[in-house]
C-alpha cells in the first residue's frame, strides 16, 4: 500500500525513529508523543482497522502485543506500569490507517482517558 504512512516506516521508505523491530512488526517513536514515552507497534502487514482483523491475520496482533511487553522492559517501564492502546476509525481517534499499539508510558496515566 504504497499511500500509507505505516506501510511506508515498515518498507524503510519514510524514515523513523525506530526502536524495535522483527520479521513481521516494527516500532518507533510517536512524532506527537502524549507521554515522556509513546511509540507506535505496528505489522509490517498493512491491516487498516480492527474490523479487518481476520482468522488468517489474527495472529500478528498478539505479536504487537509481545513486542509491547519486550519494549516496556527495554525501557524500564515494565514495572512502574504502562497502557498500550488501539483504536478503530475516525471516532475513536485512528488518524492512520493501519492498525497500531500506542504504548504510553513514564507518567502516571489517569482513568478515564477522554
Amino acid at each position: 500500500m504504497s499511500e500509507c504512512l505505516f506501510c511506508g516506516i515498515a518498507c524503510k521508505d519514510i524514515p523513523a525513529d525506530v526502536i524495535y523491530e522483527t520479521d513481521d512488526v516494527i516500532a518507533f517513536n510517536d512524532i506527537d508523543p502524549k507521554a515522556p514515552i509513546h511509540c507506535l507497534i505496528i505489522p509490517k502487514k498493512h491491516i487498516s482497522t480492527m474490523n479487518d482483523i481476520k482468522r488468517n491475520n489474527s495472529a500478528v496482533v498478539g505479536l504487537l502485543y509481545e513486542a509491547a511487553a519486550i519494549i516496556s522492559k527495554e525501557l524500564s517501564v515494565a514495572d512502574d506500569g504502562y497502557r498500550v492502546v488501539m483504536n478503530c476509525n475516525k471516532d475513536a481517534g485512528q488518524t492512520v490507517f493501519h492498525i497500531h499499539l500506542h504504548l504510553l508510558a513514564g507518567r502516571e496515566l489517569v482513568w478515564p482517558p477522554g
